[in-house]
C-alpha cells in the first residue's frame, strides 16, 4: 500500500509540473492576441464615454451639429483642428509660462 501511495504522489508531482509548463507555454502563445482581443472592450468603453458626454452636454453637441449644417463641413473641420492645436499648445506651455514670467521679474532671462 505504501509503495502505491509513493507512486501516486510521484505521478501527481509529474502532472503538476507538466501543467505548470503547459500554462507557461499557453501564456507565451496567447500574448500576441491580448491587444486585439481587448479592442472590443476599449471600443465599448469609448462608446459609453461618448454617450455620457452627449447626455451631460446636449447644448454643446447640438451647437456643433448646427455649425456643421450651417457652415461647410470643411470650414468647421479646419477651425476645429486649429482650436485643437491652440489648446494643445497652451497645455504644453502653461507650465512654462509662470516660471518664465517669474524669471523675467527677477531679472534672470532664460
Amino acid at each position: 500500500m505504501q509503495a502505491r501511495l509513493i507512486k501516486l504522489h510521484t505521478q501527481r508531482g509529474r502532472l503538476l509540473e507538466r501543467i505548470t509548463h503547459q500554462r507557461q507555454a499557453l501564456a507565451r502563445e496567447i500574448e500576441p492576441l491580448i491587444a486585439p482581443l481587448a479592442m472590443p472592450a476599449r471600443l465599448a468603453a469609448l462608446l459609453d464615454e461618448t454617450r455620457a458626454f452627449v447626455r451631460e452636454h446636449p447644448y454643446l453637441v447640438g451647437t456643433a451639429v448646427a455649425a456643421v449644417l450651417v457652415f461647410k463641413p470643411r470650414f468647421v473641420w479646419r477651425w476645429t483642428l486649429r482650436g485643437l492645436l491652440a489648446w494643445r499648445t497652451w497645455r504644453s506651455l502653461r507650465g512654462l509660462v509662470p516660471a518664465f514670467v517669474a524669471d523675467l521679474l527677477r531679472g534672470q532671462p532664460r
